[in-house]
């Protein structure tokens, strides 16, 4: 789907919003290039750019916590995404919990109240 998605604006990438397609849930934020874009679209599948190791990264390769897509939206100025997905695995978040927005500000403190569904140290040996 060329041409569909502005990579230009933002130097190849889009951010990439994963939601849960039931509960609505916001899971995470990635970016895509266009190849990683191409691939979504292509398996079904979430594939993502990541930026800290310059490749495709596509979500649950190693831990098994892959999204299925569901739905994707663009937004009005074609440079963001919402993913709506199944999160296979439950966790979408490499530290182990559900969602990656784990941690809340209250009363000037920052807490933890998410789900933890793994331990990254079991998970990612390498």
């Amino acid at each position: 789907m060329k041409g569909l998605l502005d990579f230009k604006k933002q130097g190849g990438l889009v951010p990439a919003i994963a939601q849960d397609a039931k509960t609505g849930e916001i899971l995470m934020l990635a970016y895509m290039n266009e190849e990683s874009f191409d691939e979504t679209l292509r398996t079904g599948r979430a594939c993502y750019y990541s930026r800290s190791r310059n490749k495709l990264w596509r979500k649950g390769e190693e831990s098994g916590n892959v999204q299925v897509v569901k739905e994707i939206r663009i937004d009005c100025d074609n440079d963001t995404l919402v993913l709506k997905v199944e999160q296979i695995g439950g966790a979408a978040c490499h530290m182990g919990y559900r969602s990656c927005f784990f941690k809340k500000i209250e009363d000037g403190r920052v807490i933890e109240d998410g789900l933890k569904v793994f331990d990254p140290k079991e998970v990612y040996k390498s």
